[in-house]
């Protein structure tokens, strides 16, 4: 092994504005702060998951793939329904067509990265 996983990056305009999202969907809280970049704590053993500022951030269209999305996170919830909502409520939008898949939705946060809540593996 050459090294171990420290952290997942995201691009964003603005980590102040993003970081709560992910604080909610994830349960994370802020290790460091400041105008370009926050950390926050996934729990431990886990990588961080980092929020970058960048001037130069394109949502990705994750139908056309323009721009191409690259990455993005599976986020497996207990009860769907309420995991939805709940993504609703903090800013999250459904996106178009994704409600075709029996498995899995995908979601953009508030600045547009795309996401997934993922079924209980026991829930189809």
């Amino acid at each position: 092994m050459i090294g171990s996983l420290s952290g997942i990056v995201i691009d964003c305009p603005d980590p102040r504005a993003l970081a709560p999202f992910y604080e909610a969907l994830l349960g994370a809280s802020r290790t460091y702060e400041d105008e370009e970049w926050i950390s926050l704590d996934l729990g431990p053993g886990l990588p961080s998951l980092d929020l970058q500022r960048t001037d130069k951030f394109h949502a990705p269209d994750w139908t056309s793939g323009d721009p191409a999305q690259q990455l993005h996170l599976d986020v497996r919830v207990a009860d769907f329904e309420e995991g939805e909502a709940a993504v609703l409520a903090a800013g999250a939008t459904l996106l178009e067509g994704s409600e075709d898949h029996p498995g899995f939705r995908v979601y953009a946060d508030p600045v547009g990265h795309p996401f997934c809540l993922v079924r209980p593996r026991s829930d189809g």
